[in-house]
């Protein structure tokens, strides 16, 4: 019992080639042959036993304390579902390539969100609060991406460049969306998950005829909400155009007005003053 004890103090103590798959050596045998390799001082064994600590740990792979890593067909599986999260942890581990974040309480995503993690293919953030998501959300992870989970959220409109620079499959259902041009074209460009499209329904509209309705059949029906925001800017530019316009020509007649003005008091102005051809007529009379 003696020896086992001493083995296993000194497997605490060993260099990282005596570490197996979680810093203990895994026989006895290879404990024997690094037993040779320990420093019987006391402050030499404390030193080596720290340095051993710092070698065997798996710091590249450490979880989030409010998540679960797991092996999913031999890649990484970051399980953060339904844990209070109000936002995104950062200490993810690079090598995830499945992350659920599911069921929380996630209001934002912001820009480069995910940026470290270049191995993701699934993201799962439905089911939380989420009302607004940055330009740059999904940079760094457009490549790789092949799921992308955004159902069931608070989301009203979301910029297209956050969307469209993805090829991953995309679940927009069971929000209160806005339909307007942007998210027409989401609907045309991006690759929308077929089974969750038609759940892709107006909440507000620019006309009230079609809210409550699924997007997709609004736009079955003729609808096209790009021209009608190309019609209202064309109104507006009309309309500022025409403003200008009119202060133009007010302009030009308040200067006419003000120009005629001037010649007719100068006029007066010469009319009143005394006719010279008068006076040698006078002169000669007298003579």
């Amino acid at each position: 019992m003696g020896e086992v004890s001493q083995e296993r103090r000194g497997a605490a103590l060993l260099p990282r080639s005596c570490c197996g798959h979680r810093g203990i050596a895994s026989s006895h045998a290879e404990l024997a042959g690094c037993k040779t390799s320990l420093t019987t001082t006391p402050a030499a064994s404390v030193a080596q036993a720290f340095f051993c600590l710092l070698l065997c740990v798996p710091w590249g792979s450490s979880c989030p304390p409010s998540c679960q890593c797991t092996e999913r067909a031999g890649a990484k599986a970051v399980l953060c579902s339904s844990r209070h999260l109000e936002e995104i942890p950062k200490d993810i581990p690079k090598d995830a390539v499945f992350l659920k974040l599911d069921a929380n309480s996630i209001t934002r995503i912001p820009s480069n969100a995910f940026r470290h993690l270049s191995h993701l293919e699934e993201l799962d953030l439905s089911r939380n609060a989420i009302e607004k998501i940055d330009r740059a959300a999904f940079k760094g992870v457009a490549a790789r991406l092949r799921t992308l989970d955004l159902s069931s959220n608070r989301i009203r409109s979301i910029p297209k460049e956050a969307l469209l620079a993805l090829n991953a499959k995309l679940r927009l259902a069971n929000n209160p969306w806005h339909c307007e041009c942007a998210l027409q074209e989401v609907l045309w460009e991006a690759r929308l998950d077929p089974d969750s499209v038609q759940d892709i329904t107006c909440h507000t509209a620019p006309r009230e005829e079609y809210v409550g309705k699924p997007l997709l059949q609004v736009l079955d029906a003729g609808v096209n909400f790009c021209s009608v925001r190309q019609r209202t800017t064309d109104v507006a530019m009309f309309i500022t155009m025409f403003g200008w316009f009119t202060m133009v020509i007010v302009y030009v007649i308040c200067y006419v007005r003000h120009n005629r003005e001037d010649t007719c008091k100068h006029v007066d102005y010469l009319k009143s003053l005394p006719s010279t051809q008068g006076h040698p007529e006078t002169t000669s009379t007298a003579l």
